[in-house]
């Protein structure tokens, strides 16, 4: 049965923060859920950031004939932030087929990043995946693409050097603060919000020679912990406003869907500071800060997208390193285009037995090396053994996967499966994998096959091996 991969998007390209705050899915669980039942979908993933919302889905070709997929998925997004259609239609990109999953792999490997090469949009992926992995709505296709995406991103990080030179948006946000006051050392920061990006910042500020640190969260107990880490000062949320006034930088990264710094809270704030300037930067979507705050005097506010200008001149440096990394993106694209075809059932009945083949031509072939010189009816009594007992011991598990596909339409989960167990894609197998550990989340861990001691040559050399191992 033939499947249908596309994708439907947004982000800080094609729409500004406005469109994407009002886009922002909030519960993506409960949204993957409700469009896997509202459309003929197999699977969905839903990625919301500050930067970007995405939707990957896989369908059945046959199912979705005549359906255009792509515009219910907008319709459904649409309808679920309460947003007018038109905007989202407008501002919104779709891929297809081997397209989204090009796309896909560059999100992960940050090619189509803000702030190219950062590290965090994977980690956002990551967790994406997990939780459509715990509602139920990631299967095969998804699952293999995902763990694809992460296997991508490692390639790019190790094989160029896109990442060199660290940059982030909360990277950015400090250097903008350094252009506005020269000097950070005898300046005092607030970071609300305790979360990875602010973690980030709090890095960058201290670098930068910030004599004071102050960190609230909602969860005071959070930011007592990074306030720990980052030798700065936790403040209750509740007396953030009154602590402004002994505060010249304001980043704020947090997750509330309303602002929480309003511009007649900083008016008093202003006149207990005396007028003195005050600098602001509000990297969440939904914005933390309300826009009207700009128009107070000696105060500079700057959102996400005003950061792009500082993104683009530490990304210079960074554009041959892209090339290296597209190419590898088109090369592991026309692989997964490989393994898509494959599960299909007869492409790996084939695969399988021939992989079966090629075993044990090979062990014949030590073997009769060991033996020496052997006669032509021995040889042919040989081979003819070796064929038919790979091909006996491989007859159970076609027929089985022949019964479920003939029972229930496709056998997709178990030939994926099978091809993983035999490893028929000839994926990359690290030395110790017999002693790996890892969870499946792990971007390696998917498609591994266990070297273990008992399936090497040294380990069935003799019979007294195999005696002494028990």
């Amino acid at each position: 049965m033939d499947k249908t991969i596309f994708l439907v998007g947004l982000n800080h390209r094609c729409a500004g923060v406005d469109v994407r705050e009002k886009f922002a899915l909030t519960n993506v669980a409960d949204f993957e859920k409700s469009l896997l039942a509202a459309c003929p979908l197999r699977e969905v993933m839903a990625l919301s950031t500050c930067n970007r919302v995405e939707i990957l889905v896989v369908a059945d070709s046959d199912r979705c004939a005549g359906i255009d997929l792509p515009e219910a998925v907008l319709g459904h997004w649409a309808e679920t932030c309460a947003g007018p259609l038109a905007t989202l239609r407008e501002h919104t990109y779709r891929h297809s087929s081997l397209d989204a999953v090009t796309h896909l792999f560059c999100v992960a490997a940050s090619l189509d990043s803000m702030v190219m090469g950062e590290p965090q949009i994977l980690g956002q992926l990551k967790s994406s995946y997990r939780k459509a992995v715990e509602t139920g709505t990631a299967r095969v296709i998804i699952n293999r693409l995902l763990h694809k995406s992460f296997s991508v991103a490692k390639r790019v990080r190790t094989e160029t050097a896109i990442a060199s030179s660290a940059v982030s948006i909360s990277y950015a946000a400090v250097e903008l603060a350094k252009k506005i006051f020269g000097e950070l050392s005898g300046k005092t920061a607030m970071l609300v919000g305790a979360g990875e990006m602010a973690e980030l910042a709090a890095t960058h500020l201290l670098a930068s020679g910030i004599e004071k640190l102050y960190i609230t969260n909602r969860t005071y107990s959070r930011a007592q912990e990074l306030a720990k880490t980052m030798h700065g000062e936790a403040i209750l949320f509740e007396g953030m406003v009154d602590q402004l006034r002994d505060v010249d930088i304001v980043i704020s990264s947090t997750g509330s869907p309303t602002a929480i710094i309003r511009a007649k809270d900083i008016r008093e704030v202003l006149k207990k500071r005396r007028n003195r300037a005050m600098f602001f930067i509000d990297i969440a979507v939904p914005r933390d800060i309300d826009p009207d705050v700009n128009a107070l005097d000696n105060v500079y506010l700057y959102d996400i997208d005003d950061l792009k200008e500082v993104v683009e001149e530490n990304m210079s440096a960074r554009q041959g390193e892209a090339v290296k990394a597209r190419a590898i993106v088109d090369v592991e694209t026309q692989a997964f285009a490989t393994w898509l075809k494959s599960l299909a059932l007869q492409p790996t009945i084939t695969d399988l037995l021939g992989r079966a083949e090629e075993v044990a031509g090979r062990e014949l072939a030590k073997t009769l090396k060991r033996l020496g010189d052997v006669d032509d009816e021995t040889r042919a009594a040989l081979e003819v053994l070796v064929s038919s007992v790979s091909r006996k011991l491989l007859h159970e598990p076609i027929c089985f996967l022949k019964r479920r596909t003939r029972e229930e339409g496709t056998a997709e989960r178990f030939i994926d499966m099978t091809r993983r167990i035999f490893n028929l894609d000839a994926d990359a197998v690290i030395e110790d994998a017999h002693l790996d550990r890892r969870t499946v989340d792990d971007e390696e861990s998917c498609g591994e096959i266990l070297d273990c001691e008992c399936c090497r040559d040294d380990s069935i050399s003799s019979p007294d091996s195999v005696a002494d191992k028990k």
